[in-house]
């Protein structure tokens, strides 16, 4: 006999999110950086509560987070806390407490739910490739005041934070992060991505890198990468096209690259792929550059065209999370932001791929949690029941009376204010 679950839940909507962070998960992640060491309050998980409820709630300062968290000493220990965070033991946190234990614990959960996150539902498999990783790397710039953040030079009179990023393309979660400061190139920025056998690499020219490639080769992973407009090559043999398909396709052809750097980097010998893409939206070409002489041009193109997708993933990290605004002005208080926020983004994925039957687009799904985010209900019930209604609104009276009447005007207007509610 089955019984229906409630609606009602003896936790509020925060903690059930917290709870799907398995204590021993982070409690590896602490003792892997002593992060506790030395502390008699404000622990590394009472900074991740914090933190993260600052992220749901999209609080601009610290200020806000701790208003905000202190709604009753119930919810404070409904939620694992003792006592409220105060705004300066928040600041401190945040600029002492090594950043690399969020990282890790990201990482460490990342693992853990690798099965449930392994594909989205909207997923589609390129049937030339099926079963292959697919790696897309691209960085994006959180833009900062350089008086405030002198430490992140960009250019002359601008700051900025500069996230390197390798984003799983079935799962659209991130994998490999590097945060530094803006000026680093995107090339050097990957200095220390590998990826296992057989992974396939999609990058925008930004990666042309003779270097790289080499690596990338060495390591027998395959890459699709647009070529850069001023990149010297010898034609070997070009492919016929087909006449009544693929008419996106404008050349496919072998290549040996030429070049000083080519020669340094012992790959002025190995055959590549050109292959030049015509691009509808924008009515441009694209030229790109593949280690694979097997695939179809089109296989090259689509995976090129997937690329995109880290570009969709920043666009919904920067609109519904708290990466733009940084609560702290260190180095380690921005990285220790920025991996707090993609642990947000993990769990929300999580929730809405696993428990949701609904199918709710991310922003929409992020405003749902936030709105109902300390009500005492099922975290199953809020997305999958709550919808958008238009409500009739009760009376509680006939004929409220009016405060600014001049028959109240002689009256003390707190007492007037208490006895109309």
């Amino acid at each position: 006999m089955s019984t229906k679950l409630g609606k009602i839940s003896i936790s509020p909507i925060f903690k059930q999110i917290l709870d799907l962070i398995p204590p021993s998960v982070l409690r590896n992640a602490i003792n892997k950086y002593n992060s506790d060491k030395s502390c008699s309050k404000y622990f590394a998980k009472e900074q991740l509560i914090s933190m993260l409820f600052g992220q749901l709630n999209k609080c601009l300062s610290l200020r806000e987070i701790a208003m905000g968290i202190d709604q009753s000493p119930e919810f404070l220990a409904d939620i694992g806390l003792e006592q409220s965070p105060a705004k300066s033991t928040m600041s401190d946190g945040n600029a002492k407490r090594d950043y690399r234990v969020y990282e890790e614990l990201y990482h460490l959960l990342l693992k853990h739910y690798k099965c449930q996150l392994s594909m989205r539902s909207e997923y589609k498999v390129i049937k030339e490739i099926e079963g292959k990783h697919i790696k897309i790397i691209d960085a994006t710039i959180m833009s900062v005041c350089l008086k405030l953040f002198p430490w992140a030079k960009f250019r002359t009179a601008k700051g900025g934070i500069k996230a390197h990023v390798s984003l799983d393309e079935a799962s659209m979660i991130p994998d490999i992060i590097n945060i530094s400061e803006a000026k680093v190139s995107d090339r050097r920025g990957v200095d220390d991505f590998r990826h296992e056998k057989d992974t396939i690499i999609v990058d925008d020219r930004g990666y042309y890198d003779t270097k790289l490639f080499k690596i990338r080769m060495d390591d027998q992973n395959h890459f699709v990468t647009r070529i850069k407009d001023n990149i010297l090559y010898e034609s070997v043999r070009e492919y016929d096209l087909p006449d009544d398909k693929d008419e996106h396709i404008l050349k496919d052809e072998i290549i040996l690259l030429t070049g000083k750097a080519v020669i340094e980097n012992n790959i002025d010998q190995v055959e590549f792929r050109r292959v030049a893409v015509y691009i509808e939206e924008g009515s441009r070409t694209v030229i790109l550059i593949c280690n694979n002489l097997e695939w179809s041009a089109t296989t090259i193109a689509e995976l090129y065209k997937r690329r995109w997708l880290i570009e969709t993933f920043f666009k919904l990290i920067k609109q519904n999370l708290q990466i733009k605004t940084f609560l702290g002005t260190s180095p380690n208080a921005c990285k220790s932001q920025i991996f707090i926020a993609l642990i947000c983004y993990l769990l929300l994925e999580l929730i809405r791929r696993t428990l949701s039957k609904i199918n709710h687009r991310f922003g929409h799904f992020v405003i749902l949690i936030r709105v109902c985010l300390t009500q005492y209900n099922r975290l199953g019930y809020i997305v999958n029941n709550t919808q958008i209604k238009v409500r009739a609104a009760r009376k509680r009276q006939k004929n409220p009376p009016n405060l600014f009447s001049h028959q109240y005007y002689e009256k003390d207007f707190e007492q007037l204010l208490i006895d109309y509610i």
